[in-house]
C-alpha cells in the first residue's frame, strides 16, 4: 500500500472522527511520509514482532512491515471508527496479527506484573497526546509498575519500553515537552535507565508535522533500544514532513544529557557547537554565583478577598505580566486582575521586600520570537517596602531580596540575546520557562554581568542586545 492510498484513507477517517473528541483524546494520526522516515530508523530488521499502541488506522504498521521482515504484530485502538480501517489495513499484512479493541494502559497491566503476553523486537508509537489527573485510572496503572508520569503520550511510551525483550528498537513521535522541567524527571530516569537514546529528529516548523489536524506543537522523532549501551546519538532535522533539506550529524551522548545534570533535561544542539560557542556566556549555574530563582510567590486566587484594583493606603502592588510591555512598567493599569493587595498575615508572607529584580515570563506564546523574556523591576517602578510577584512569573533574587542593579542589568540583558534563546532552545521544546529551567541553565560570572550591565538600558531593540554581548 502506497503514501497516496494510506494517506486518502487517513483523510477518510479523519472526516468521520467527532473534532470535538480529537483533541481530548489525542487523535492525531500520522502522514505516511512520517510514518516511512520513522520506519526507516530500525536498525534491526529480522524476526520482528511488532508493537503499535494508539495505532490508528495502522499506517505506522504498514511503513514498519515495508522496512521490517514482520513475523506478528499487536495493534492497539479503542476507536471504533478507526478499528474497522485498522483491521482491513492489518489483514494486508499476511502475517499473524492481534487486535487489541482495549485501552492499552489497562490491558498491558497484567503483562507486565505477571509477564503474561509477548515480548516484543520493535515498537512504533505515535501515542495520544493527553495530560493524566493525579487520582486518574491511568495514573494510577502507571504507578503499579513503577511509572510516575503526567501524560498520556509518556505512559504509552513508558509502558511500550517495559514490553520489549533485551534489544528490542522503539521509534515513537511525542511533544518535545518531556525533555525538561520537573513533572517529567520520574520518566526521563526510567527511559534512559533503561534505553539507549540512538537518534533524534526534529521537526523545525511547531505546525508543519501533523498540519492536517493544525496542531501546534514540537514534535521529535526518537529511536531508542532497550538494554543497550548507550553510544553516540544521531541528530537530524527538516523543516517539515517533506523532509527536504534533512541535515544530519552525531554528537557524543554528554551532549544530550549532561553527566553533571541531576534533572536529566534532553538537549537538542543544533549545530556541532550546541548553541554555546560563547563559554564565558554559559559557565556559571545561579547557584555558583549566589542568585536564587522562584516562582511568583503570589497565587490571587487563593488571596481574593485582599484584592484592590486601585492602589490605596494599607496596600502592596501585585506585579502582573501585563504590567509590563514593550514600553516598559505601567502600573496601575486598568484589568480584571487587581494591581494591589491589602495588607494582611495570609499576604505578607507571599511578598518580597522592596529591591532591584529580574522578573521571567513564564510562559509566552507559541509562535514568540523568544522563549524568554525578562524584565527588571527597580524600588522606583514599585514605590513600597514589599512588592507581590504574580504566579505567572519567574523571579531572581537574593534572599527573598533584591539583587545588585549591575548584575540585575546583565542579567535582564542576557536573558534577552539572541545567544540565550537559542541555548535555552536546546533543552526546551516548549513555551513555558520554569524555575527549574533557569536553575538548569548557565550564565557569565558576576564580572560579566556587571559589564554587561553598563550597557543596558531600557527599550533596546534585539539587534542592540546581541551586539552588546559581542563586544
Amino acid at each position: 500500500m502506497n503514501e497516496a492510498v494510506v494517506d486518502s484513507l487517513r483523510h477518510e477517517v479523519n472526516a468521520k472522527l467527532d473534532p470535538k473528541k480529537k483533541g481530548p483524546l489525542g487523535q492525531f494520526m500520522t502522514p505516511f511520509k512520517i510514518a516511512e522516515f520513522m520506519a526507516g530508523l530500525f536498525t534491526r530488521k529480522e524476526d520482528a514482532r511488532l508493537l503499535d499502541a494508539g495505532a490508528g488506522i495502522g499506517s505506522l504498521t504498514l511503513a514498519a512491515s515495508k522496512a521490517l521482515n514482520l513475523k506478528h504484530c499487536e495493534a492497539w485502538e479503542i476507536d471504533p471508527v478507526m478499528v474497522s480501517y485498522l483491521r482491513e489495513n492489518l489483514n494486508t499484512l499476511g502475517v499473524p496479527y492481534e487486535l487489541h479493541q482495549k485501552d492499552f494502559i489497562l490491558d498491558s497491566l497484567d503483562r507486565i506484573q505477571f509477564g503474561e503476553g509477548m515480548r516484543f523486537t520493535h515498537a512504533i508509537l505515535n501515542p495520544p497526546y493527553k495530560k493524566i489527573g493525579t487520582s486518574s485510572v491511568h495514573r494510577l496503572a502507571c504507578r503499579q509498575v513503577g511509572l510516575e508520569t503526567v501524560n498520556l503520550y509518556t505512559a504509552f511510551f513508558g509502558f511500550a519500553i517495559l514490553q520489549m525483550e533485551q534489544g528490542g528498537e522503539i521509534v515513537i513521535i511525542i511533544p518535545r515537552s518531556f525533555c525538561n522541567g520537573p513533572y517529567y524527571k520520574p520518566f526521563r530516569d526510567m527511559m534512559l535507565s533503561k534505553c539507549s537514546v540512538d537518534a533524534i529528529h526534529v521537526f523545525e516548523s511547531r505546525s508543519q508535522a501533523f498540519k492536517d489536524d493544525e496542531v501546534l506543537q514540537e514534535n521529535i522523532i526518537l529511536k531508542l533500544t532497550v538494554g543497550s549501551k548507550q553510544g553516540g546519538v544521531s541528530l537530524s532535522f527538516s523543516h517539515d514532513a517533506s523532509f527536504v533539506g534533512l541535515h544530519t550529524y552525531k554528537v557524543p551522548f554528554e551532549n544530550i544529557v549532561q553527566p553533571q545534570d541531576e534533572e536529566r533535561f534532553i538537549r537538542i544542539p543544533k549545530d556541532l557547537e550546541s548553541g554555546e560557542e560563547r563559554p564565558d556566556l554559559f559557565a556559571h549555574s545561579l547557584k555558583e554565583l549566589g542568585l536564587e530563582v522562584c516562582t511568583g510567590p503570589v497565587v490571587d486566587f487563593r488571596l481574593k478577598e485582599w484584592w484592590s484594583q486601585q492602589p490605596q493606603p494599607g496596600t502592596v502592588p501585585c506585579v502582573y505580566p501585563h504590567h509590563l510591555t514593550p514600553r516598559g512598567f505601567e502600573w496601575p493599569k486598568e484589568h480584571k486582575k487587581p494591581n494591589a493587595l491589602f495588607r494582611s498575615p495570609e499576604v505578607d508572607k507571599w511578598l518580597m521586600k522592596e529591591g532591584v529584580y529580574v522578573i521571567v515570563r513564564r510562559f509566552s506564546a507559541k509562535e514568540e520570537r523568544r522563549r524568554v523574556v525578562a524584565y527588571l523591576i527597580t524600588p522606583e517602578d514599585t514605590k513600597s517596602e514589599l512588592v507581590g510577584f504574580e504566579n505567572h512569573w519567574n523571579v531572581l533574587h537574593i534572599k527573598k531580596g533584591g539583587l545588585p542593579l549591575d548584575v540585575a542589568k546583565g542579567l535582564a540583558l542576557f536573558l534577552n540575546s539572541t545567544a540565550l534563546d537559542n541555548y535555552f532552545r536546546v533543552f526546551s521544546g516548549h513555551t513555558q520557562v520554569n524555575a527549574t529551567d533557569l536553575r538548569n541553565m548557565k550564565f557569565p560570572s558576576l564580572e560579566l554581568l556587571r559589564k554587561l550591565g553598563n550597557g543596558y538600558k531600557p527599550g533596546l531593540e534585539q539587534q542592540e542586545i546581541d551586539s552588546l554581548l559581542t563586544t
